[in-house]
């Protein structure tokens, strides 16, 4: 009772504050009209900044012949203009006004690709920039916009002539002074810290007076220091945000060096401190650890970032701040997390996997969490954040967090986490030739009465990975019987084959012929099907290797991994 008062609780405090912050965001918009933002028209853009992101111009082939490969969905417009589409997903437009694409038609490079984005961006002028409404002038996509628009000025106003030349401009710049004026009411989170960017670009990429620019620098800098933690990671505890957010530091970065105007020193150390971050989620293969929000990632993207890494070293391998740990020994790396779930209004992607962890071994995945399907159905969100479709254990087919699918307040605080674990303790276990931690957390004491303990080391070069898990009541002291039905859950990466080797032993085969050997001392291992959401082309079908039984009669399981 206690624990659904405290959750409906923190549920009505979230939508107190997001209520209030859209209130003053109102307030202090006033009237939305466009006029409200009209000024000076700068007479030039200075510079283009760099773009990080992979470019495909065949993606500028498709959008020329009208069809939009955007957010997982491919919208054929049939020469009807894009932005009157009203069938596509909410993801797809927020990708169409976010202009992201014209990367595509840079990297074309011909006249033709310019010609088209010159055409797309008036067309956008023309239906919406004359209405601040909508989609569209959303303030986080409005912020991608503003970088979008700055970063290929040159392919969108090549060969532009005078007018639409400085109706561009002028649509940038209502643009700018519509996000600086909203940009302080913004929820917490990634999207308002690239407002803040968009912002330092745009005082760089424009006439600006210097006092602007110290502004745009001094706002980025707070930002930067509330949101980057100091190992590194991102507060919403999501890699991906990571990966996004270093996309566009890195180019501001560049900007200020090539406007010899010298960069903010929390710019500078954020960089610094997120590089090896990234490095600390990222596999052998190139992609990163699925949690809280992470899905399927091409190991070329995270390539083209960390080709500015200049910090050298090995990856940490205890991210403390970050609330996660990582093992790493002859080729064997495992990643695991041992955080509490970042703050309810950064929680919109965080899953409920306290205590899982990842296992891979040279470039094949052996165990991992099921991730998310970025652009797939709404309806299987809950599941993919629910602690069953991770590595980890459950305790009564019940997640270790409960997700706010709150009715009638989904658009004012979207599926927020709520109730999960408060206290996550974890201690590394390192000495010679051993990597290790043991955690624990409380996510299930409210309810149940009962704490989920995993210690986990690796050892032998890599060769051997051992676990126990352990569930006890305040104390240590024995579960009581009777809602104490555990479930320990490895789910295995699609790609790999499951073979039978003894009573209490399975063989996990990867495509790059390793194979290493699974086995529990205490009970007999079950195979049952699974589902990989984080899949390139979309969910897949898997297996996972699962234990059943009462934490009454086995307080604590002892499980290996061995490669052979």
């Amino acid at each position: 009772m206690g624990f659904e008062r405290s959750g409906s609780l923190e549920l009505w405090a979230l939508v107190a504050a997001a209520a209030w912050r859209k209130l003053r965001g109102r307030l202090r918009l006033g009237p939305v009209y466009r006029w409200r933002f009209t000024g000076r028209t700068p007479e030039r853009i200075l510079i283009a900044p760099p773009d990080l992101r992979l470019a495909d111009p065949q993606i500028a082939h498709e959008i020329y012949h009208c069809r939009f490969p955007f957010a997982g969905s491919l919208v054929d417009t049939r020469g009807a203009s894009p932005f009157e589409i009203e069938a596509a997903s909410r993801q797809w437009k927020a990708a169409l006004h976010g202009f992201g694409w014209l990367r595509h038609m840079n990297a074309a490079g011909t006249d033709l690709a310019a010609a088209n984005a010159r055409a797309l961006a008036a067309d956008w002028m023309a239906l919406h920039g004359r209405r601040i409404d909508g989609i569209a002038w959303d303030a986080g996509i409005t912020a991608r916009r503003i970088i979008a628009w700055l970063q290929h000025s040159g392919i969108v106003l090549q060969g532009a002539d005078y007018p639409f030349y400085r109706a561009f401009l002028r649509a940038l710049a209502i643009q700018i002074r519509y996000l600086r004026t909203l940009a302080p009411e913004m929820a917490d989170g990634e999207d308002r810290l690239r407002a803040r960017i968009a912002l330092a670009f745009a005082a760089l990429s424009l006439p600006s007076a210097p006092a602007a620019r110290r502004n745009a620098a001094r706002q980025l800098s707070v930002e930067l220091d509330r949101q980057i933690l100091p190992d590194g990671g991102h507060v919403s505890r999501n890699p991906e945000a990571v990966l996004e957010l270093l996309a566009d530091l890195l180019p501001l970065r560049h900007t200020y060096f090539n406007q010899a105007e010298p960069p903010p020193e929390a710019l500078i150390g954020a960089v610094e401190r997120m590089l090896p971050a990234l490095r600390f989620f990222r596999h052998q293969d190139g992609t990163l650890a699925r949690f809280n929000g992470m899905g399927a990632t091409s190991h070329d993207r995270i390539a083209a970032i960390l080709h500015h890494d200049d910090t050298g070293g090995a990856p940490l391998l205890n991210a403390s701040h970050s609330g996660y740990q990582r093992l790493s020994m002859g080729g064997v790396t495992v990643i695991a997390d041992t955080g509490p779930p970042p703050p309810a209004e950064l929680s919109h992607q965080a899953q409920a996997g306290c205590l899982s962890f990842e296992l891979s071994s040279g470039r094949s995945h052996f165990v991992v969490n099921c991730g998310i399907d970025a652009y797939g159905a709404e309806d299987f969100r809950p599941l993919a954040r629910s602690t069953a479709a991770h590595s980890t254990a459950t305790l009564n087919d019940t997640s270790s967090a409960r997700f706010a699918l709150s009715h009638g307040f989904g658009d004012l605080i979207g599926t927020p986490l709520i109730d999960g674990p408060r206290h996550v303790p974890c201690q590394r276990l390192d000495s010679d030739g051993i990597q290790g931690f043991v955690a624990r957390h409380d996510g299930y004491a409210a309810r149940f009465g009962l704490y989920h303990e995993r210690e986990v080391a690796l050892s032998a070069g890599g060769e051997v990975l051992e676990g126990v898990d352990r569930i006890f009541r305040k104390g240590g002291e024995v579960a009581r019987p009777g809602r104490d039905l555990a479930a320990v859950r490895f789910h295995l990466h699609p790609d790999i084959t499951l073979f039978e080797n003894s009573r209490h032993g399975l063989v996990l085969a990867g495509p790059d012929d390793q194979r290493w050997e699974f086995s529990c001392e205490e009970l007999a291992p079950q195979v049952e099907d699974s589902l990989f959401f984080a899949g390139i082309a979309g969910p897949r079908r898997s297996r996972q290797i699962v234990f059943a039984y009462h934490a009454s009669e086995h307080p604590e399981i002892h499980w290996r991994f061995l490669r052979l």
